[in-house]
Formats: structure tokens, sequence, C-alpha cells
């Protein structure tokens, strides 16, 4: 919502580490971080990507022979929507009245996904959103994600969303987040940088604020940038504590920027806090009467996005008339093949939308 008089609103990023690969431990500490940050004059509690139960670091560091161990506890603590664990996050929303964005790794049937969780401070889910495409090796761990979560919430703080880590490499992706009028924007990002087996970690941090900046700017956004922190029972858990060739603990530069590109709260690195921020609609708005993304600067006559709203399912089902006329018609394999294109919407997914 953007109303006439959009008061000014405190936001809070926060930088910590899961504990191990534990669930209840990892959710227990969500929730204490967002009582804290509400006793702060947080509106907004913004948690890093995959932080529940937890980011799986390993799949950079070794074989999935070795992690596979790992994998099967990721998969046991992971989160299904709805459950008790998101609704210790709702009641924890409602009890402080906060809106908040938890990275998860979402369970469904036999399959994890990479997601954002949106709540708002009635203790509702708003929605979540699913990464589109994993990275690199993340591909062994996360399915990939459809324009059906690809959505911004309108709250009482402004229209809310967010991208997960490379996302923010997908320019269409971003784009379709400004031409729904997103205010507040959520980067989740692992913390990288201190997993120094991967070659890409010394620049991680560059890059993750380089797309920050970009997406502050080019939107016209406020964006809370926000990291995990790699721990020490993680790294004793993998047998990794005195490897630092590998991995150390620590990573992360959470801050976060108005639609100036100017840094407004952090930067803090390789430390757990909770960084601050007062959100002034006056800064997106100067922005915008330059930079306006979905108006004076748009050229939908030249180019143009279109986003696919339908849910991905591996079932496709056929009308029942469909499959009488082709049993009437006999074995013809064309015919049966069309009987594929109907998409079957299975209507017990969560799927987000503007609230």
């Amino acid at each position: 919502m953007l109303a006439d008089k959009m008061p000014v609103v405190r936001v809070a990023a926060v930088q910590a580490a899961s504990v191990g690969i534990d669930r209840k431990a990892t959710t227990d500490k969500v929730c204490n971080l967002i009582q804290e940050a509400a006793k702060n004059g947080a509106k907004l509690v913004v948690f890093p990507e995959a932080f529940i139960p937890v980011y799986p670091y390993w799949i950079w560091l070794g074989s999935p022979t070795w992690w596979m161990p790992f994998y099967k506890e990721l998969f046991l603590n992971s989160v299904e929507i709805p459950s008790e664990t998101t609704k210790q996050l709702c009641e924890t929303a409602k009890r402080t009245r906060t809106y908040i964005a938890v990275g998860i790794n979402e369970r469904k049937g036999k399959t994890l996904y990479n997601t954002l969780l949106f709540i708002c401070p009635d203790g509702e889910i708003m929605g979540s959103h699913r990464k589109l495409e994993a990275t690199f090796a993340e591909k062994m761990i996360w399915a990939r994600g459809d324009g059906s979560t690809l959505y911004v919430f309108d709250t009482e703080i402004g229209f809310l969303g967010g991208l997960i880590c490379s996302e923010h490499m997908n320019d269409l992706a971003r784009y379709s987040l400004y031409a729904m009028n997103e205010y507040i924007h959520v980067a989740a990002w692992p913390g990288m940088s201190a997993v120094r087996h991967n070659p890409r970690s010394s620049v991680f941090n560059t890059l993750a604020e380089s797309a920050a900046i970009y997406h502050a700017v080019a939107g016209g956004t406020f964006v809370i940038n926000t990291f995990s922190l790699v721990g020490e029972d993680l790294i004793e858990k993998m047998g990794l504590q005195n490897r630092p060739d590998m991995i150390v603990p620590g990573g992360g530069r959470t801050a976060i920027y108005a639609p100036n590109a100017t840094m407004i709260g952090g930067p803090v690195e390789d430390k757990e806090v909770v960084v601050y921020a007062d959100l002034d609609p006056a800064a997106a708005i100067a922005m915008n009467l330059v930079y306006d993304p979905t108006g004076c600067y748009a050229r939908p006559e030249v180019l143009s996005l279109r986003i696919n709203r339908q849910p991905l399912s591996v079932i496709e089902e056929a009308d029942r008339i469909e499959i009488e006329d082709a049993i009437d018609e006999g074995p013809d394999l064309k015919k049966q093949n069309k009987l594929l294109q109907k998409p079957y919407l299975n209507k017990g997914d969560p799927i987000s939308g503007s609230k």
C-alpha cells in the first residue's frame, strides 16, 4: 500500500548462523531474534537464505558421497508449509506485531525448495517465494520454483518482495518485482565468503553488494541485503574445524540500501548482529521521479515482460471427454500425446498472492 503520507519504517536485517542442522533450535533462535528486533522498533525482520534449518555449505566442499549424511539430516529438518514450525513463526509475528521474511528449506513430499517465507503481523502466512533456479552445485539440493510464487505483497509498510541470492542476476525476475510496485526488497544470501574452497568466495560479498545497490537504484526500492554466517558447530559436524583452506567461521556482509544507493544500515561482516535502518519514503519518491522503471523509463511498445503464473507439476490431467474421444478413436499416439497438454493444478500447493 502506498498511502498519501507513508510513515518512516524501521526494518531489521539479521546476520546470524543457524544452529547446526537443527530445525527446532534454529526456529527458536529466529523467534528470539524477532522479539529482540521488535523491542528495538522494527516493523519488518529479515533473515538470510535457507536459514531454517541451514544453508547446505557442504555442497561446495566435497562430493555427494561425502555429504550425503548431511543432506539426509537437512531433509528431515526442513520445513513444511503449514507445520508446527510455521505456526511458531506466525505466533511470534502476531505477538510482536512484525512482518517477517525468513529463508527456509521447504519440504514438499520428496522434494526440497529454496524458499522465502513471508508472514504478516496478524500471524498469517502472506505467501512464499521459491527460488526460480538453484545455482550450480545447489541443483543437487533444490528443485526449481515457478512463476506462481513471483509476487510482491501489499502491506501496511509498502509493497514487499524479495529474491534469493543469484536470482539477482536474472534481470527479468527483478523487473517483474519493479512492475508490481516493489517498495521494500528482501535480498537473502548465504555467508559464502567463509567458504574458502569456493574460488568465488573472495569476491562474493562485493558481487552481492553490487547486485543490491543496482536493484535499489534501478527499481527505486529499499534493499535489505542479509547474509547467514557459517557456525562453528556446523564446521565441526562436517569435520573441517582444522581446515581453514576449506571453510572458516563467519562470512557475510549485511547492509541496507536506499533507492539513491546510499547505505543506511551496516555494513557488518563476520559476526552475529541485527542491522537496523529507518526507511524514509521521500528517498524512493525522489528517485522514481527520475528513473521510474515502469513509468517514464518504460517502453512497452519496444520491450515487455511476460510472466507465466502457472504452477509447475509433474502431473497433468486430461478432460474426461478428451479421454473418451481418444478411446473411441483407438490407439492414436498423436491423440494420446495431446492429452498431456492440460495442466493439473494441485490445490493443496501453497501459492503466493498479493494481500
